[in-house]
């Protein structure tokens, strides 16, 4: 396992992570004894980064992990966030210190722990001033209810107006060889702070393990289902839409020969391709069973040399795929 600075935050985390949205729900199919097994083998193989949210499920997510973890806790750097997911509020979003109170506690209790390493914002409120968070955040820290705090899916400018009143730990934004936007201003900014980066959707929702077929076909609930119809959120369009997932697919089959020369999967080589960006701390992976786990590690055992790179790159050029459109979100404005 290979492990990486953190930002400043003294951690030493493994470059890779386990993500636990699925075990919350509307992801996929995952049984929780496999999940269990699948925390456990990570932890026995070095992975020590774990990735959950209040909104996996309100509680869900969080309540299986601290099951998974039993009394390995102590091995584990535990991030979660709060502040999206609220019917009653704007754009279901709610940042303010009376929603940060409430939310940890109840993250805390899920859990089982008297701490979380690592409290992000999960998307930004922008009915809340950033300050008014920054320093409800900084409250939580000097409570010892967080160790660190940091932001989610947030913009450069945002990012910036935060520092303005405390610092920040922790940035998690989406980076996969489809989705390449952060390089253009939020990776460099992380880069400038210092700051810690989560690499979140490294295997694009599954369009990078090279399961999907032309004709896929998800399960109802899974939110892939929709073809793209995921609210204002450009990426599911861009990933499942029409017009997108056949040629998208299709990319990744050329990319299966790249990966098949060093005797790799293409999901190892997604990976091995997220962690190669220098402002990336960890790269997370969503996993359901313990055999995921031990293919995941493997991206580890090989790198990339600038040839490689350069004809991923080509993949996606052929195949007329933009991996760094300006949009990010249909209402600019909200996020």
């Amino acid at each position: 396992m290979e492990y990486r600075e953190f930002g400043r935050t003294g951690i030493q985390i493994s470059a890779m992570g386990l993500g636990c949205w699925e075990i919350g729900g509307g992801y996929g199919a995952i049984e929780a004894d496999q999940f269990a097994r699948a925390v456990q083998r990570a932890l026995d193989l070095g992975v020590n980064c774990f990735d959950t949210a209040e909104a996996y499920g309100f509680g869900a997510s969080e309540r299986e992990l601290a099951r998974a973890l039993g009394d390995r806790r102590s091995e584990a750097v535990v991030v979660t966030k709060f502040g999206i997911g609220y019917p009653e509020r704007p754009r279901m979003r709610d940042s303010s210190p009376q929603q940060i109170a409430t939310s940890i506690e109840g993250s805390l209790k899920a859990l089982g722990s008297d701490y979380i390493d690592v409290y992000l914002v999960h998307w930004p409120d922008v009915n809340t001033p950033f300050d008014v968070t920054m320093r409800a955040l900084e409250d939580i820290v000097t409570q010892g209810k967080a160790r660190f705090v940091g932001v989610s899916n947030f913009r450069r400018e945002q990012i910036e107006q935060c520092l303005q009143t405390r610092r920040i730990d922790v940035v998690q934004c989406g980076w996969n060889l489809f989705d390449r936007r952060m390089d253009r201003e939020i990776l460099p900014c992380c880069a400038e702070n210092e700051i810690g980066v989560m690499a979140y959707g490294p295997l694009a929702y599954g369009m990078l393990t090279g399961t999907f077929s032309e004709d896929m076909e998800f399960a109802e609930g899974d939110w892939r289902a929709g073809r793209g119809n995921m609210g204002v959120i450009n990426l599911a369009r861009t990933l499942f839409g029409p017009g997108y997932f056949v040629k998208n697919v299709r990319a990744v089959e050329e990319l299966k020969k790249i990966a098949a020369r060093y005797d790799k999967t293409v999901a190892q080589l997604a990976l091995r391709w997220a962690m190669t960006h220098p402002a990336v701390s960890v790269a997370l992976a969503g996993c359901r069973n313990p055999e995921e786990v031990e293919e995941n590690v493997g991206a580890f055992e090989f790198t990339l040399s600038e040839d490689d790179l350069a004809e991923i790159d080509a993949v996606f050029e052929t195949q007329g795929i933009e991996t760094a459109p300006n949009n990010w979100i249909e209402d600019d404005e909200e996020g």
